[in-house]
C-alpha cells in the first residue's frame, strides 16, 4: 500500500505506473436533480456505459461519482496510468461537454474555457488519498493486451487442429497458467 510522498509536487499517490485521483466538490443549492441527470447521461454515453471498456481517456482504470453527505457533496474518484499532468492534459484535450454538464452544478465552477482554468479548478478540489492499494499491476494498455492474448489462446485451446502443437513441452508453462 502506498502513502503520500512528503513534498509531493502534485496531489495524489502514484503506485507503480498508476496514480489515484480523488476530487471532492460541494453541490450548488438547488442543483441536485440536474446533477443526477447529468451523471446518468454520462453513464449512458458511449465509452462510459457498463461493459463498454472504451473510455475516451484511454489511461483510466475506472471512474466513479458518489453523491454523499446528505446529497450536498460529490466525490469523483479514479485511477489512471502515468503522472497527474499527463492525465489532466489528456482530460482537458477531450470534448468536455459531458463533464461541463456535471461540473456546472458544483460550487466554484466557472466553466472550462481553457486547459489551465480546468486544471486549476480540479487541483483546487483534489485531496490526496491517505493510502492507496491496487490488486493488479500493469497499465490499461497492458491489461487490454493481456485480455486479447488470453482470448486468442483460449481459441487455440478450443481448436482441435491445435492438439498436436499443444503437446510441445515448450508450451507447458503457458498451459499450466491456462489451467488455473
Amino acid at each position: 500500500m502506498a502513502t503520500p510522498a512528503s513534498g509531493s509536487v502534485r496531489p495524489g499517490i502514484m503506485l507503480g505506473s498508476t496514480s489515484e485521483f480523488s476530487l471532492f466538490f460541494a453541490i450548488r443549492d438547488g442543483h441536485l436533480d440536474e446533477l443526477r441527470e447529468a451523471l446518468t447521461r454520462l453513464a449512458e454515453a458511449p465509452g462510459y456505459r457498463p461493459g463498454d471498456h472504451n473510455l475516451p481517456i484511454a489511461t483510466i482504470h475506472e471512474a466513479r461519482f458518489v453523491i454523499f453527505d446528505d446529497d450536498t457533496r460529490l466525490l469523483f474518484a479514479t485511477s489512471f496510468d502515468g503522472p497527474w499532468d499527463a492525465y489532466i492534459d489528456d482530460f482537458a484535450s477531450k470534448p468536455l461537454a459531458l463533464f461541463d454538464s456535471i461540473f456546472k452544478h458544483l460550487e466554484g465552477y466557472r466553466g472550462a474555457s481553457d486547459a489551465a482554468e480546468l486544471k486549476e479548478f480540479i487541483e483546487g478540489h483534489q485531496v490526496t488519498a491517505t493510502a492507496y492499494a491496487r490488486n493488479y499491476g500493469g497499465t490499461v494498455k497492458e491489461i487490454r493486451r493481456a485480455g486479447r492474448v488470453d482470448a486468442a489462446f483460449q481459441r487455440v485451446l478450443d481448436d482441435p487442429a491445435a492438439e498436436q502443437a499443444l503437446q510441445d513441452p515448450a508450451l507447458n508453462p503457458l498451459l499450466g497458467e491456462a489451467s488455473q
